[in-house]
């Protein structure tokens, strides 16, 4: 497992490094944001530990771009101890924030929470392509008359069938390739952003119960997971699928119960006016 320090202070990061190194642990230790994404690109890491005021810019834009491209779970250790803050580096994506001065052992604490959460979805999943989130998965099973009863929504008793590609304007979602295009334009997504999208495209007009969808995305290892974390990758995911011009939201929240993907005629043009989506 590759942990990655994100770090201008150098003995600050030695010293981290020197509090968590054990078997089985490997290292990068990077002072600034390029050289951060270089070690990054390099050898990527299953857990960073990042700084925000970094000597090139914000440490906000490499938790972003971690994001987009990879799994891995980012822990914010910064001076910046303004509740807006944390706030922001949740929302923005952050699994942990942690304000200095701080506690080795509260460190290493949660680091080792992180490991957890990192095992547990090796173990149940063997992650990396979004296909194992339905797969050898015991704890959901087939059943149409469940769905039925449920009035159309899906639960956790009922199962989502298999797509290979999904095609309709102004998308097109190749999930064995992997590759996702709005307009032509291909979308960078996240492994759990390319799970979520699969499962609203699955089932459209459905909905799909915030429950459901928190086991989908993060199985046995949910108990270390914020609840927000739900609400934050479904934003992002908006983010990249919406275009501001058409005015068209394709997930609608359905609130205090979960979210649901729009089907086609409900955001086609009605009369030659675009239909009104809700948020």
């Amino acid at each position: 497992m590759r942990i990655q320090v994100v770090e201008d202070d150098r003995a600050l990061s030695e010293g981290i490094r020197l509090a968590l190194q054990e078997a089985g642990l490997t290292f990068a230790q990077s002072a600034s944001l390029r050289q951060a994404r270089e070690d990054f690109e390099k050898d990527a890491a299953d857990i960073v530990i990042l700084d925000i005021n970094l000597p090139d810019g914000s440490g906000y834009e490499y938790l972003h771009w971690v994001k987009e491209n990879s799994d891995a779970l980012v822990l914010i250790l910064t001076a910046n101890d303004m509740e807006t803050d944390e706030v922001m580096g949740l929302t923005l994506g952050a699994d942990d924030y942690m304000t200095k001065p701080f506690s080795l052992a509260i460190l290493r604490a949660r680091i080792q929470l992180f490991r957890k959460r990192i095992a547990a979805r090796r173990a149940g999943a063997g992650t990396g392509s979004p296909d194992a989130l339905f797969q050898n998965n015991s704890r959901y099973q087939r059943n149409g008359a469940a769905a039925a009863a449920e009035g159309g929504n899906l639960t956790s008793r009922t199962v989502l069938p298999k797509m290979g590609v999904f095609e309709e304007e102004p998308f097109r979602f190749d999930f064995g390739r992997l590759e996702y295009y709005r307009d032509g334009r291909e979308l960078s997504l996240s492994v759990n952003e390319q799970r979520l999208l699969r499962l609203f495209v699955e089932n459209p007009g459905r909905l799909l119960t915030r429950n459901l969808l928190f086991d989908r995305l993060w199985g046995d290892e949910g108990e270390y997971v914020d609840e927000n974390a739900l609400s934050v990758t479904v934003n992002r995911l908006r983010r990249k699928l919406e275009n501001k011009k058409d005015g068209i939201s394709y997930i609608q929240t359905v609130y205090g119960q979960g979210y649901m993907w729009k089907k086609k005629k409900e955001t086609s043009e009605k009369d030659g006016q675009p239909r009104k989506q809700e948020g």
